[in-house]
């Protein structure tokens, strides 16, 4: 029997460097090759996927933790924040003084501010994922958001999702409270932290995307298995066949997970596509 194979792309496909683990890419193709199906599921938009993981071979993806579902290059379904929606986000983040960009499978539009306002949380984020501060002295917001624009349309009817640095976390509540019709979380690294929040699709997760593929596949539930390692992977990870947590996950995915595997930057995928028979 085939398997449907549903990869975390953040501390699960990619280390916290966003370097692919060359071990990583040898699963894949080898389970591939053995006749199974791999899917990216994250919380990036297309426009994010760096061309390595493309090149890897794998059979579509999943985006916008949810919102987004291709199978080799079909989209198969894409709900977006409607522009009335996205105009009003837009409002309410300059009106609080918030930093933001939005981020679309055209490409990710940032404030006008948001560099200035991001360089140094975005210093923080890199160094939750593993690096020191040495590394990130002189890094640039872009050197983690590649192909961010500037000075670019930002009332939009293309989005999936809008992220904004957090001054604090009363602002992720906020956000919640305002945009009741939206999907709000935070993010931030390794674990847990919340360095930003984010506004998405109400009612549309990992898991929902999950089924709206299988249904286009004609495959059943059975023959599924996701990997994650933080809290917005629980859904697909309790929806598939087997759930597998990635030893650098959070507490609460690593407590619900099937199997847990090694950490990411320790051959983690590889030696859980072994366990599970998917290289035989």
């Amino acid at each position: 029997m085939r398997n449907i194979i549903f990869l975390d792309v953040d501390g699960t496909l990619v280390d916290y460097h966003n370097r692919i683990p060359e071990s990583a890419i040898r699963a894949i193709r080898k389970a591939r090759k053995n006749g199974h199906l791999v899917y990216a599921c994250t919380g990036r938009s297309r426009a994010e996927m760096q061309p390595e993981l493309w090149e890897i071979g794998l059979d579509g993806m999943i985006g916008g933790n949810g919102s987004y579902v291709e199978h080799q290059e079909q989209v198969i379904m894409h709900q977006l924040i409607s522009l009335e929606d996205a105009k009003a986000v837009v409002d309410w983040l300059h009106e609080r003084g918030l930093e933001f960009y939005l981020e679309s499978n055209n490409g990710l539009f940032a404030s006008e501010g948001f560099r200035d306002r991001a360089r140094e949380t975005m210093k923080v984020y890199a160094m939750n994922k593993g690096k020191s501060a040495e590394e990130v002295a002189h890094q640039e917001t872009e050197d983690v958001l590649h192909g961010i624009v500037y000075g670019g349309e930002l009332y939009r009817d293309d989005l999936n999702k809008i992220s904004f640095v957090l001054d604090s976390y009363q602002d992720h509540l906020d956000s919640k409270n305002a945009f009741p019709q939206l999907e709000a979380n935070t993010w931030g690294g390794r674990g847990e932290t919340a360095l930003f929040g984010d506004l998405g699709v109400k009612d549309i997760d990992k898991a929902h995307a999950v089924d709206v593929l299988l249904q286009h596949l004609g495959d059943k539930r059975e023959a599924t298995i996701a990997f994650g390692d933080a809290k917005i992977d629980i859904p697909m990870l309790e929806y598939c066949a087997i759930g597998v947590a990635m030893g650098n996950g959070g507490p609460e995915i690593l407590a619900m997970a099937d199997m847990v595997t090694d950490d990411v930057e320790h051959d983690g995928l590889y030696n859980a596509f072994e366990k599970l028979g998917l290289l035989d």
